[in-house]
């Protein structure tokens, strides 16, 4: 499975990735292998604040309906629409056309303090 080196990864196995002042939102290769074929994404609404830990999205897969919860405090600014007809995008690539959303008025700081590539292979390895 690939774990980038450029993102950083939450306990709960969502990445972000920094753009400038935006955070780039989406689940790990990891997530999306555990969870098999997504079906459907119920994506947050635009202009959204959304703090820490708070769900941001919904993904439903065939074996599950799984919360995604925000790694970072901030504004929802943009959405994949692309997930809407085509949810499959997460499995086929979860960091580069599968991503959830944007987020802007983010705290870098907050982004800093989560996970490695490094950090989170050894959470999921156990």
């Amino acid at each position: 499975m690939s774990t980038p080196d450029t993102l950083k990864y939450t306990k709960d196995h969502e990445w972000v990735r920094l753009d400038g002042d935006t955070a780039v939102i989406g689940i790990t290769d990891h997530a999306q292998s555990e969870l098999g074929d997504i079906t459907y994404v119920e994506l947050p609404a635009e202009g959204k604040k959304v703090c820490s830990g708070e769900e941001i999205a919904v993904i439903e897969s065939v074996k599950a309906a799984s919360d995604i919860l925000a790694p970072i405090a901030g504004t929802v600014s943009e959405l994949n629409s692309t997930l809407d007809d085509e949810p499959e995008a997460i499995n086929d690539s979860p960091y580069e056309n599968g991503w959830i959303c944007k987020l802007t008025d983010i705290d870098t700081a907050a982004v800093d303090a989560l996970m490695s590539a490094a950090d989170y292979e050894a959470f999921i390895a156990g």
